[in-house]
C-alpha cells in the first residue's frame, strides 16, 4: 500500500494520478486543499467506477485532522487515512452500489439515507446508519439518447410530401401536353387537369412549409 501526501492537491504532478475518473481536487480534504492519496483506496475506487459504468459523486473523501474534527468525524476516522469516501446515491440505486463496491474490495459501510449518502472504505469489515429503503425500481443503466428515427422526422415527412407533390405537378403538366395535342374528343379533360395541377403545387407549397417550420422547432429543441 503506497500513501503519498501533498500540502494541495494543486502539487500533485500529472504523472502521479492514475485514476481517470476521477480528480485530484474530488479527494482532497475539503478545508484545506491538502491531499493524501492511497493508491490501494483509489485503485477500489476506480474499480467501483468502471463496474458501475455511471458516475460516483463524491462528497468527501481524505479529510485533514482538522477538517475531520471541524465537520464532527469520528476521532479515528478512515477518512484521515485517505481510504474512505462518501458517495451521493442521487444516481445510484443504493442496494447494486453496495453490491459493486463490496466486490471491489471495500469492507465499510456506513449508511445515511437522511442525507443522501453510502460511507465506504477499506475496512475492518463493519457496517453502521439506518439501511437505505429498497427502491421499487432501481436506477437504469445510463444510455445516449436515441437518436431521431428518419421515418418520424417531421422535417423529413414534410419534404417528402413536397418532392411528391412537385412530381405530380410536373406530371400532370406532361399529361396535358399530351392531350392538348390529342383529339379534339378528349380536349374537355383539360380544365380538369390545370386544376389538379394547381391543386399539386399548393400540396408542394404546404409541405415546404412543413419542413420549414419542424427544422426551426428541431433546432430550438437542440435536434441539430
Amino acid at each position: 500500500m503506497t500513501t503519498l501526501t501533498y500540502a494541495h492537491w494543486r502539487d500533485v504532478p500529472e504523472a502521479v494520478w492514475h485514476w481517470p475518473s476521477f480528480s485530484p481536487a474530488e479527494i482532497a480534504c475539503r478545508g484545506t486543499g491538502t491531499l493524501k492519496i492511497n493508491t490501494e483506496a483509489m485503485d477500489a475506487l476506480q474499480r467501483l467506477r468502471n463496474r458501475l459504468a455511471k458516475p460516483l459523486i463524491v462528497l468527501s473523501a481524505y479529510r485533514s485532522p482538522e477538517h475531520n474534527r471541524a465537520v464532527g468525524g469520528a476521532p479515528a476516522s478512515r477518512h484521515m487515512q485517505g481510504t474512505a469516501f462518501d458517495i451521493a446515491m442521487s444516481n445510484h440505486d443504493p442496494v447494486a452500489f453496495e453490491q459493486a463496491a463490496r466486490s471491489v474490495g471495500f469492507l465499510g459501510f456506513g449508511y445515511y439515507p437522511r442525507s443522501g449518502f453510502m460511507h465506504i472504505d477499506l475496512g475492518p469489515a463493519r457496517s453502521w446508519g439506518e439501511p437505505f429503503a429498497v427502491r421499487a425500481t432501481a436506477f437504469a443503466t445510463e444510455t445516449p439518447p436515441a437518436r431521431e428515427v428518419l421515418a418520424d422526422s417531421r422535417t423529413l415527412r414534410g419534404g417528402g410530401a413536397a418532392g411528391v407533390a412537385t412530381v405530380g405537378a410536373a406530371g400532370v403538366e406532361v399529361v396535358q401536353e399530351v392531350m392538348a395535342e390529342a383529339q379534339s374528343s378528349i380536349q374537355p379533360l383539360v380544365p380538369y387537369l390545370d386544376t389538379l395541377r394547381w391543386l399539386f403545387i399548393a400540396v408542394a407549397l404546404g409541405g415546404i412549409a412543413i419542413a420549414i417550420h419542424a427544422r426551426i422547432d428541431d433546432w430550438k429543441r437542440g435536434r441539430r
